[in-house]
């Protein structure tokens, strides 16, 4: 991974040329009536009810990725390659979604999940945007500009699913990579919200205790 002249990383390489099935989803009729009591079915075909703790699982993953998907639209358009990355997270966090929605022992082989090199990657790009960055001498507060924000909400939403998915995994099974990734990617949308008030030339708001009303 190289950085380009606007500081911004390329593109990254696929999984490793490791493919998922195509989707088998056809969407011709929204409402069902299925869910109005309360419970909906796992991609195993268990029904459990809408607060069981895999589904408040991926819910949370599922408003994740809608968050990513604001914070993108904020994103301009010079910045094509932060725009790419987002995208690209927010695909990983769809696998991810499907990954949870099903119960370990009922996965397909190429069914799409979250993987080791999914980690790795968000790792290499931290990394690399940190080079870029100044050092922290206080924590910030988001803001400064609407995309450090977007992408706050973005990580404190990403902390509040890796906590739910920390919760399943006492009582279910869970790939312990998943949980990896949440937290990842809490850290990769912290460094990327202060890139992000870099490459817009925006300053970054300090914490002050002594800066109250």
């Amino acid at each position: 991974m190289k950085y380009t002249t606007s500081g911004e990383i390329q593109p990254p390489r696929d999984n490793g040329g490791m493919s998922f099935h195509d989707p088998h989803v056809t969407l011709s009729k929204i409402y069902t009536r299925t869910g109005d009591e309360g419970k909906t079915a796992l991609v195993g075909g268990q029904r459990v009810f809408k607060n069981d703790g895999r589904i408040e699982a991926y819910g949370d993953v599922d408003e994740l990725n809608a968050a990513v998907g604001l914070a993108v639209l904020s994103v301009p358009e010079k910045f094509h390659l932060m725009k790419a990355q987002l995208v690209r997270v927010q695909h990983e966090l769809f696998n991810l979604g499907s990954q949870l929605a099903t119960r370990p022992e009922d996965l397909h082989p190429k069914q799409p999940v979250i993987l080791e090199e999914d980690v790795t990657r968000l790792e290499a790009e931290i990394d690399q945007m940190n080079e870029h960055l100044p050092p922290l001498k206080s924590f910030v507060l988001p803001g400064g500009c609407r995309l450090n924000a977007e992408l706050h909400v973005c990580r404190t939403i990403c902390r509040r699913a890796e906590r739910r998915l920390i919760t399943l995994a006492q009582k279910e099974s869970v790939a312990p990579v998943a949980v990896r990734y949440l937290n990842r990617l809490s850290d990769y949308l912290f460094v990327m919200s202060r890139q992000a008030s870099r490459l817009l030339q925006e300053p970054e708001v300090l914490w002050n205790p002594n800066h109250s009303a």
